[in-house]
């Protein structure tokens, strides 16, 4: 269904007032209240507190026990803000560095045009998660009961993708996002003098010797037809230009699809630091922590999707999984459904998800309604 242009005005205006108010991994309060409030003026039963500070709306219609869930992840990212927007964060160091505004503007509007469809028999739960940004908020909803209390055939979720045109959409069969695990390494070594080194044992040399060798994991121990990344994408040690300190830190991340190839990853990561660390005199402890899985697409749901959004007019892609992670995994583990990508590109500068300097492309707000309500139709037809 089209959006009428006084209510894409509007929706422009709620996702430029969330840009501008965000806030942090379970601490969505604000933008939960007014969702809630949203929902509740157009028809719909209104849960919150799922997950934390997750909100529920649902709509039935009929006597039919079909459903679908339809989620907008909602946090926003610890990122100062480079945009220069009017609408530019007012949190310093906290801005929506990734769309979650305009995933929350889309789905709401799809909302209150779903209140207003006619010919529907069943019942559509449209889902704002907390906390997408590595704290796992689709888990916490997991737990929550969100399933139990509000059942769902299917669920679909999507993100605005900026490495695709506008009008595009992929939804995938099986594999769409990696699996991910963060790592924290303390090499600890034996202090000394800057200047008298052969005195101590220097982690410093030991965890550039480690960061050199965890490279060799994707490269040497992974099979070339598998996929993996291995990233250290943090150094701290030492205080004084002169002195050599007690312990170095690493942290970084890993993907993967395939399970055994993230136990694998896991296994080399211990053995390659301890290993390297003590062949120069050091140890190496390791913090490691998976986060998500892999996030893969029902091939009946995923093929149910790219009839609806090319129902629409949207035009329906295909493209190479993304190394990048998702927690809607831990919601596609408890019922089948699919994630897509709606191709959100913007004319000259296209700063990447996570840039201080992205912004969501508020003309794509009519494509996510547009397949939002065709999900809809398509799943609850009378």
């Amino acid at each position: 269904m089209e959006l009428p242009s006084s209510e894409m005005e509007q929706a422009v205006a709620w996702r430029r007032m969330l840009h501008a108010k965000p806030e942090l991994a379970y601490e969505e309060h604000a933008t939960a209240d007014f969702v809630a409030e949203r929902l509740a003026e157009w028809g719909f039963e209104v849960r919150t507190g799922i997950g934390r500070t997750g909100v529920v709306g649902t709509l039935s219609r009929g006597t039919s026990r079909r459903a679908i869930a339809i989620r907008a992840d909602m946090d926003a990212l610890p990122i100062v803000e480079e945009t220069g927007a009017s609408y530019a964060s007012t949190v310093p160091g906290v801005m929506h560095a990734c769309g979650h505004d305009g995933h929350v503007a889309v789905a709401l509007a799809a909302a209150r045009t779903s209140s207003r469809m006619t010919g529907l028999d069943g019942t559509v739960h449209f889902v704002f998660q907390p906390a997408e940004e590595v704290e796992g908020g689709a888990l916490e909803m997991v737990r929550g009961g969100l399933f139990r209390d509000c059942p769902a055939d299917r669920v679909f979720g999507l993100h605005n993708w900026p490495a695709l045109e506008t009008g595009c959409v992929v939804a995938r069969e099986g594999a769409m996002m990696a699996a991910f695990a963060t790592f924290e390494i303390a090499v600890s070594g034996r202090g000394s003098h800057g200047a008298m080194p052969h005195e101590g044992a220097d982690p410093v040399a030991a965890a550039a010797q480690v960061v050199s060798a965890l490279q060799t994991i994707a490269s040497r121990n992974v099979s070339p037809l598998e996929a993996a990344v291995v990233s250290v994408t943090q150094i701290h040690g030492g205080d004084a230009y002169n002195v050599i300190p007690e312990t170095v830190a690493l942290r970084g991340t890993t993907r993967w699809f395939d399970p055994a190839v993230g136990d694998l990853v896991e296994q080399r990561v211990s053995d390659v630091a301890g290993g390297v660390a003590g062949a120069m005199g050091c140890t190496a402890r390791v913090d490691y922590r998976r986060r998500y899985p892999a996030t893969i697409n029902d091939p009946a749901a995923a093929a149910f999707a790219r009839d609806a959004a090319g129902s629409t007019g949207l035009r329906v892609v295909d493209a190479a999984p993304s190394m990048a992670a998702e927690d809607f995994a831990f919601m596609l583990a408890e019922r089948p459904g699919c994630y897509l990508w709606l191709g959100s590109r913007q004319d000259g500068e296209n700063p990447g998800l996570h840039s201080p300097r992205f912004d969501f492309n508020d003309a794509i707000i009519p494509d996510g309604v547009r397949l939002w309500t065709a999900l809809v139709a398509a799943s609850l037809r009378a």
